[in-house]
């Protein structure tokens, strides 16, 4: 799945080796776009925005695997459904924000369960006390992507994700996609991410150092009420990360993110970089087309003006 400017697309590939596209175009609204200006707040605005919008890109490519496993036509598939589709993209939305927040509680609230219950009684410095967490969380998350990674399907994922990060590079390079041109390149990229996975577990260990906590219960509490300002915090790290990534020295910022790729990304096959190189094609021609018809309307309102 890629997203331009103005569209999102996600391709896939279905049993009969054809590939099949899911065109979204990009809604915003006054709200949204402000939300999206203030520093802090953002980061939370986006996280819950891209759950929601993946929610629904998740759901086409389920839907098109089912009906690949079950041999079943599309007209079957249609007519079959009793929902609509809006309260399918409701629903589908719901839980890919509910599935988001609940994934973020669990891998804070485990963590300082942990640390209070294993190492509090004999450490009693605070600021070792949230490295011990911080140390906890890091070797969840490692466990926790290293297990699923060896799943048939994890793996696939992460071969599409790798091929994700290789169409990108190669555009930014300049190189004409072809699967050829594209394989030549690394499945790690500076703006993935996972890189924000793992700032969010330095920004937590430094805020958590400022308050102090009576018990587990209280400090699992302070972790979750603090939960979205480490996300805001993470957030702006990341766009910093991302805006001085080619200065010396600097540049060093973003290397957690890509050694945590080494474990969410693998090495794809070549018909699924032509999958990839599809979604990122045909997101480049929507944009395109969106932005001549701005500037057909500029230039009409400046003529009828």
């Amino acid at each position: 799945m890629f997203g331009g400017q103005h569209s999102q697309v996600t391709a896939v590939r279905r049993k009969d080796g054809n590939i099949e596209l899911f065109e979204c175009k990009k809604t915003t609204t006054p709200m949204l776009n402000f939300l999206m200006k203030v520093p802090f707040l953002r980061g939370i605005v986006a996280l819950i925005s891209a759950s929601a919008t993946g929610a629904k890109h998740l759901q086409f490519a389920s839907e098109k695997y089912e009906l690949d496993q079950s041999d079943g036509s599309e007209e079957e598939g249609a007519t079959g459904s009793k929902q609509s589709n809006w309260t399918m993209i409701i629903g589908v939305t719901v839980v890919g924000i509910l599935s988001f927040l609940f994934g973020k509680v669990l891998f804070t609230a485990i963590p300082a369960f942990l640390a209070s219950v294993l190492f509090d009684r004999f450490v009693q410095n605070l600021i070792i006390q949230n490295l011990i967490e911080g140390a906890i969380k890091t070797l969840l998350l490692l466990s926790y992507l290293w297990l699923i990674s060896q799943t048939p399907l994890i793996k696939r994922l992460f071969q599409y994700h790798g091929a994700e990060h290789k169409v990108i590079t190669a555009f930014e390079h300049g190189e004409e996609l072809t699967v050829t041109n594209v394989q030549k390149y690394s499945t790690l990229h500076y703006r993935c991410g996972s890189s924000f996975i793992i700032l969010s577990i330095i920004v937590g260990v430094i805020l958590y150092s400022f308050f102090s906590y009576d018990g587990v219960w209280d400090r699992i509490a302070t972790r979750l009420l603090l939960l979205p300002v480490v996300i805001g915090i993470s957030y702006e790290l990341l766009r910093l990360t991302n805006a001085v990534r080619d200065i010396p020295v600097l540049t060093y910022l973003g290397y957690p993110g890509l050694w945590l790729q080494k474990l969410t990304t693998k090495e794809p096959a070549d018909d699924q970089v032509e999958v990839a190189i599809a979604a990122f094609v045909r997101m480049r021609e929507l944009d395109a087309l969106e932005q001549e018809q701005h500037v057909h309307q500029a230039s009409h309102l400046a003529h009828t003006s």
